[in-house]
């Protein structure tokens, strides 16, 4: 087990925002977490990489407890996150915000290189010299991925990877995270559209108003009607 996150309570100021979540995932599992607008799939992500440190609770990331711990630790220790609002450095060259990103594994191996990353994502070798200001949201969502690649994590965190994308856009990135996914990546990942994060996960979990009311294998949730009806239709 990768990850282990364990009752977790957290807080927005005087606002309880999660109540109690738990969740786990084993490596090399691509699970998602799923739910509407404001059920707290984005704080729980911000929770695990210590943006928004829970009040109370656990979490273990390869055996080591990082509740509390600081961003910059939870980076050096493996976890990479990809926000959902794709900032890229806009006076950098897209070759530029990579190289920028570019750090060992915590293992001390350096298996994600310039040259790997613009295999997975083909499009960003044509575009190397173009200004971070410059990219299409589509672009700058391939890059967000790509520079988080470069610090060569153990577990990639993606917050709404396919929002506001064209479907074009929505197709191409599913077969890269399925490249990912043939390559051990383990990545948890919080998502509305429903068809692209059951397409790809092993697991998934339903979030609601900062609990989870749902986990289990995604034919599991497909054959679900109650709940998929009770907590993700709109």
């Amino acid at each position: 087990m990768i990850l282990e996150v364990n009752d977790i309570q957290t807080f927005y100021g005087t606002s309880h925002v999660l109540f109690g979540v738990s969740l786990f995932i084993h490596e090399g599992e691509i699970v998602s977490i799923l739910g509407r607008n404001g059920a707290g799939k984005t704080t729980t992500l911000r929770s695990i990489m210590g943006l928004t440190p829970p009040h109370s609770g656990s979490i273990k990331f390869n055996g080591l407890e990082i509740l509390k711990k600081a961003p910059d630790f939870i980076s050096r220790a493996g976890i990479g996150f990809v926000p959902d609002d794709r900032l890229v450095f806009p006076d950098l060259t897209v070759q530029e915000n990579l190289n920028i990103a570019v750090k060992s594994s915590s293992s001390g191996q350096q298996s994600w290189s310039l040259e790997k990353v613009y295999k997975l994502f083909p499009k960003l070798r044509i575009l190397e010299n173009r200004m971070g200001a410059h990219l299409s949201g589509g672009e700058a969502q391939m890059l967000t991925i790509a520079r988080t690649l470069m610090g060569n994590p153990d577990l990639l965190l993606l917050d709404e990877p396919v929002e506001g994308l064209a479907p074009i856009v929505v197709d191409s990135l599913k077969s890269q995270i399925v490249k990912l996914k043939k390559e051990n990546m383990t990545i948890l990942m919080c998502e509305q559209n429903f068809n692209f994060a059951t397409s790809l996960s092993d697991r998934v979990y339903v979030i609601d108003k900062g609990k989870i009311r749902f986990e289990g294998s995604v034919p599991d949730l497909l054959g679900n009607e109650k709940i998929r009806r009770r907590y993700l239709t709109v």
